[in-house]
């Protein structure tokens, strides 16, 4: 059925929160301001690093981060490591790290305001992996364009060499994703950690971007609502709120390695979607008003050119993924412009109809 426009009645209730492009930016880390790759080196037990990635009680292993600063000269600096992550830490031969350093010894260089960021970096030891990471920055880069509420990343060109010699050195690309707290800081908001996040909570221009883009690069692997396990809400998503509201609740989401976009080979769709093939999309999203909905869709119609350049001026990505890439994007336009499409493949499946329709009620009682 057509969109239901009485959900703009909705508006009226969201209408007393700023919601997320409203807040005041501030400037990222000097790590996150140029898009130049970064050229590294990691000397550490690496060996012993990865040895104990299937441990829940993982240590942190001393090591030295050697990289070329932005005036070409070399920089040192102390860093510990440990494996870190989920389903990557117990698949990958090479797990993704988390990178501590000394908040006192990264003053006045490029690692200003570091202390612990994520590293990822290609499970295995071959090409396929290799762009595996590579299709996955694009995707934070696609979010980026997108929104500013995103997190900011940065490519490196990265030598490992294990310390203990236990594994022969070697170099590949990955990257470094800004760390939660400073990306709050940046846009003046606080992070929550809570068990959950009520719908009514949710910022809805936000929210319209986040599921958006989820449907662009098929990403199932992410949950506003349902926290995994017994972590904190929410799953691939970090929870935001502005300074002088304690109710309303910012998503940024992260962690796209799952997603149809990057089609790992152990890639598989959550047993509660109804797909086979993570290349298959199938719209996750929350029911939200139509005028929201509408404004969403009308931002990533207007980022279409800069999101298709990002894929086709990535000088690391091979020319086959880059075909595949794109007509994977154009795929998701073609959805986007077709109305008939937008109601059957987002509208008429989107989760929470039920409190849209108690929503909807309220604000005609409101009004």
């Amino acid at each position: 059925m057509p969109v239901d426009l009485r959900y703009g009645l909705l508006l009226t209730l969201l209408s007393p929160f700023a919601t997320a492009q409203e807040a005041t930016l501030g400037s990222a880390n000097p790590l996150f301001q140029d898009a130049d790759v970064l050229k590294a080196v990691i000397t550490a037990p690496i060996a012993q690093t990865y040895a104990q990635r299937h441990q829940d009680a993982r240590l942190y292993f001393p090591g030295q981060w050697t990289f070329i600063d932005t005036d070409g000269q070399t920089q040192r600096l102390e860093v510990s490591i440990r494996t870190r992550g989920h389903f990557r830490r117990e698949y990958c031969d090479q797990p993704p790290l988390q990178l501590n350093f000394k908040k006192k010894q990264v003053e006045g260089t490029l690692f200003a305001g570091q202390d612990k960021i994520k590293l990822v970096g290609p499970c295995k030891q071959d090409e396929r992996h290799q762009q595996y990471v590579i299709l996955e920055y694009l995707a934070y880069k696609i979010f980026e364009t997108i929104t500013d509420y995103s997190f900011k990343v940065r490519l490196v060109r990265l030598s490992y060499v294990d310390r203990d010699e236990k594994i022969e050195p070697w170099t590949s690309f990955g990257f470094v994703i800004e760390d939660d707290s400073d990306l709050a800081k940046r846009l003046d908001l606080d992070t929550v950690r809570v068990p959950e996040v009520k719908y009514a909570e949710l910022d809805q221009t936000q929210m319209a971007d986040v599921q958006l883009f989820q449907f662009l690069i098929a990403n199932t692997d992410a949950s506003l609502i349902k926290p995994t396990g017994n972590d904190d809400c929410c799953h691939n998503i970090q929870v935001l709120r502005p300074k002088n509201s304690e109710t309303v609740r910012i998503p940024v989401p992260f962690d796209f390695d799952m997603s149809g976009f990057v089609n790992a080979r152990y890639a598989t769709p959550p047993a509660q979607i109804p797909i086979r093939d993570v290349r298959q999309r199938y719209y996750y999203g929350l029911c939200q008003p139509a005028d929201v909905l509408a404004a969403g869709i009308a931002r990533l119609q207007s980022k279409r050119v800069e999101i298709e350049a990002l894929i086709a001026n990535e000088e690391l990505l091979s020319d086959s993924h880059k075909l595949n890439s794109l007509r994977y994007v154009e795929s998701f336009y073609d959805i986007l412009d077709n109305p008939n499409r937008i109601n059957t493949d987002i509208v008429e499946r989107c989760r929470g109809r039920k409190i849209m329709e108690k929503m909807l009620e309220e604000a005609k009682n409101v009004t």
